[in-house]
C-alpha cells in the first residue's frame, strides 16, 4: 500500500517515542528518539538548507517510516540504542566500543552482598537493576543506599564468623558500614539492610525520598546550604531513577507482548518483541470482521493464527486481556517450542506497563489510520466489487493470472499468481515449465500449463492442496487469442470458470478487459482497473523473474553436468585437473583413475560419454 509522507506526517502524535526509516527495500536505514514525535520527524521533511549531506542524503532514501511510542525520553533513549545496536542501521552512527547503559548489581549470592554499578547483565547469580541512563544517577544512589543501610563498600569475599580484618575501615567509624570484615555480624541482620536497598531499586523510594526532604528542609533552616543542595541532588537523582525503563528487562528470556485494540469492524493487534531481555522491535496487524465481538476474543483469535505460522515461539507471551483458552494454548504452544511456554496477564509493576505500552502503540496506529484502512479497503475490496459489477459475476473472491514467458522460443515458462480478497497469496503462487511445446507458441503454452494445473485439482480434491481451490475468475495476460485458448481447455474439463483477458495497448499498458467475446471498456482511474494492472504486473514480473534463473542456470551450464556418476565433487575435480575439454577426452580410463575421487564405474563412464562412437575396449 502507498506511504504518503506528508500525510503520515499529520498522523503524528505529540508524545515521546522511537522513529524507524525505512528505505525502498524495507531495510531500516536509521533510528531515532525524539522528546516530540510530531515535531522532531517533521524537520527532517522540511526545508532542508540547515541539514547535513548525510542528513540530506538519507531523507532522500526514506520510502516510509513508522514509530513507537513511549512514557518518557529515558525509555525512548534505551529503546534508541536496543535498536540500533539490533539492526545497526547505514545513516545511524555506531559506537566503536558498543558501550552499554549502567544497571546496580547486587552480590545477593554472597554471604555478605555488595552494591556497585555493572556495564552488563551476567548470569551469576547477582540481582540487576535497570539499565539506567545517568551514570551519574546511579553512582548517587549507590552511594546514598550504602550511607543508609548500612552496606559495605569492600570486596572482600566474607564468610560469615570468618575475621578477616584487624581493624574495622573508616566507613564504620564513620557510621557507614557494620564491619562484617570482623567476623562479629549476623548474616541475616546484614541482609535486611540488602532487602531495604532492593525494595528500594524496585520502585518503593517514599520512605527515602521523604526523609531526604525533611532533612533538606532541616538543613535549609539551618542555613546549611551545602548540605542541603546535597540531599536535593539526592531527591533528583532518585527521581531519574523512578522512570521505568521498559525498554530492556532485568532478565535474559525471549517474551513477546501483545496487545489489541478495535473500533467498528477493524482491531489492531500490536506484538512487542523482548529478545536477550531487551526490546528490540514490534509489528503491527490489522483484523477486520470484528464488528461486536469483544477485546478478550479479538486477542485469543489473534493469538491462534500468529502462532501457528510464527517461526519463534518465546518463553513468556504478555497479554493486555485474560482469555479464555490461556492453558490450552499454553499447552499447544509448549507442544511447539518444545519446552514450557507461560501465557498471562500481568496485572501490577513492570509487565503490565509493558502492556500498557504495547495497547497505546494498537491505539495510536488504529486511530491514527482509519484513513489508510479505508483505502485499504477501497483497494482490495471495493476494487473486486468494482470489477464483479463490471463483468456481472455473481461472486468474487479467488482469482487466479497466467502469463507465458520465453525468448525466442527458448523455456517456455508460466506464472500462476493467485490474488484473494483483494490482496496477493505468495504462498498459492505456482510456476510451469512446460513439457510438449517446443518454440515461440504461447496458446499453446497456456493449454498445457491449464490442463495441467485442473488436471491436478481434479485429481487431488480430497486433499489440502491450493490446486482444489478453483478460481473466480482466470486473468489471462492477452486478449482475444489467449481468452479462446484457455476457454477450449476449461470447456473440455466441464469447469464452469469466466475467462478475461488483460488487453495492452501500443505501449505495453492496460487498457480494457475482454470477456464474453467482446472488449470491455474500465475506468483506468477506478479501483477496479488499478487491480487488474497490479495483477497484471505481478504475474508479468513472477513469470519472467523463473525465466532470467532458467536461463542463468543454461548459461552456466557444463557438458560433465549430463554425465553418469559424476558428481559436483568429480567435476570440480575434472576442471581443475584438465585444461581443456579436448584434453579430457585425450585421458584414458587409467589416467582418469589417478584423480583421488574417482573409481572404476565412473572413470569408465566418463570416457564413454566423451566417446560414443568408439568402443572403450578396442581403444
Amino acid at each position: 500500500m502507498e506511504f504518503n509522507i506528508q500525510e503520515e506526517l499529520k498522523k503524528l502524535p505529540a508524545k515521546p517515542g522511537v522513529y524507524i526509516m525505512h528505505n525502498a527495500d524495507d531495510e531500516i536505514i536509521y533510528v531515532g528518539k525524539a522528546i516530540v514525535l510530531k515535531n522532531r520527524v517533521r524537520q527532517y521533511f522540511q526545508s532542508n538548507k540547515n541539514h547535513t549531506a548525510k542528513v540530506r542524503k538519507m531523507v532522500s532514501c526514506i520510502a516510509w517510516f513508522e514509530y513507537i511510542v513511549v512514557d518518557s525520553e529515558m525509555e525512548a533513549l534505551v529503546l534508541e540504542c536496543n535498536l540500533i545496536k539490533e539492526h545497526r542501521p547505514k545513516y545511524n552512527t555506531m559506537l566503536k566500543d558498543d558501550k552499554h547503559y549502567p544497571y546496580i548489581k547486587v552480590t545477593s549470592e554472597e554471604d555478605f552482598p555488595r552494591i556497585f554499578m555493572a556495564r552488563e547483565r551476567k548470569k551469576d547469580g547477582s540481582e540487576y537493576f535497570g539499565p539506567y541512563t545517568s551514570a551519574d544517577s546511579v553512582h548517587q544512589t549507590i552511594d546514598l543506599l550504602r550511607k543508609t543501610c548500612g552496606i559495605r563498600n569492600c570486596n572482600k569475599k566474607l564468610k560469615e564468623g570468618q575475621q578477616m580484618c584487624e581493624r574495622p575501615c573508616l566507613y564504620h567509624s564513620m557510621g557507614q558500614c557494620p564491619a562484617p570484615c570482623m567476623g562479629d555480624v549476623k548474616r541475616e541482620e546484614y541482609k535486611k539492610g540488602i532487602e531495604r536497598c532492593m525494595n528500594f531499586l524496585r520502585g518503593h523510594h517514599e520512605a527515602v525520598t521523604d526523609a531526604l526532604e525533611s532533612r533538606m528542609l532541616l538543613y535549609s533552616e539551618s542555613l546549611e546550604y551545602e548540605r542541603a543542595a546535597e540531599m536535593r541532588d539526592l531527591i533528583n537523582s532518585i527521581k531519574r531513577l523512578e522512570q521505568a525503563q521498559k525498554a530492556d528487562e532485568c532478565d535474559d528470556n525471549d517474551r513477546d507482548i501483545v496487545a489489541v485494540v478495535n473500533k467498528d469492524d477493524t482491531a489492531v493487534a500490536s506484538c512487542f518483541f523482548i529478545r536477550n531481555g531487551k526490546l528490540t522491535g514490534r509489528e503491527h496487524f490489522y483484523l477486520t470482521g470484528v464488528e461486536n465481538e469483544t477485546r478478550e476474543k479479538i486477542l485469543e483469535s489473534f493469538i491462534k493464527q500468529y502462532y501457528s505460522g510464527t517461526p519463534h515461539i518465546p518463553k513468556e507471551i504478555y497479554l493486555s486481556k485474560e482469555i479464555e483458552d490461556a492453558k490450552l494454548i499454553e499447552s499447544w504452544l509448549s507442544e511447539i517450542r518444545g519446552s514450557k511456554v507461560t501465557v498471562f496477564t500481568p496485572k501490577k509493576g513492570e509487565k503490565l506497563r509493558l502492556t500498557q505500552m504495547a495497547e497505546n502503540n494498537a491505539r495510536t496506529v488504529l486511530f491514527n489510520d482509519e484513513k489508510r484502512i479505508e483505502n485499504l479497503e477501497k483497494k482490495t475490496k471495493g476494487a473486486l466489487e468494482e470489477i464483479k459489477n463490471l463483468l456481472k459475476l455473481p461472486k468474487l473472491y479467488r482469482i487466479e493470472s497466467y502469463d507465458i514467458s520465453n525468448t525466442a522460443g527458448f523455456e517456455n515458462v508460466a506464472s500462476m499468481v493467485v490474488f484473494e480478497g483483494g490482496r496477493p497469496k505468495r504462498s498459492d503462487y505456482r510456476r510451469f515449465k512446460t513439457r510438449t511445446i517446443v518454440g515461440a507458441d504461447d496458446y499453446g503454452s497456456m493449454r498445457e500449463v491449464l490442463t495441467r494445473r485442473f488436471e491436478h485439482g481434479l485429481r487431488e480434491k480430497e486433499k489440502e492442496d491450493s490446486f482444489v481451490r478453483f478460481p473466480d475468475l482466470l486473468l489471462i495476460d492477452g486478449g482475444r487469442g489467449q481468452v479462446n485458448s484457455v476457454l477450449e481447455v476449461v470447456g473440455k474439463m466441464g469447469l464452469d470458470i469466466p475467462v478475461c483477458g488483460m488487453v495492452k495497448d501500443d505501449r505495453h499498458r492496460t487498457r480494457g478487459l475482454w470477456f464474453n467475446n467482446e472488449e470491455v471498456p474500465i475506468d483506468t482511474y477506478s479501483e477496479g482497473f488499478k487491480l487488474v494492472t497490479r495483477i497484471q504486473d505481478e504475474t508479468h514480473r513472477f513469470a519472467i523473474e523463473y525465466h532470467k534463473t532458467l536461463r542463468n542456470k543454461a548459461q552456466t551450464k557444463s557438458i560433465l553436468d549430463d554425465i553418469p556418476n559424476v558428481g559436483q565433487k568429480r567435476r570440480i575435480e575434472l576442471m581443475r585437473h584438465f585444461n581443456s575439454l579436448d584434453e579430457l577426452k585425450n585421458a584414458d580410463v587409467e589416467e582418469l583413475l589417478k584423480l583421488p575421487s574417482m573409481n572404476r564405474k565412473a572413470a569408465e563412464s566418463i570416457w564413454t560419454f566423451l566417446h560414443p562412437d568408439k568402443d572403450r575396449g578396442k581403444d
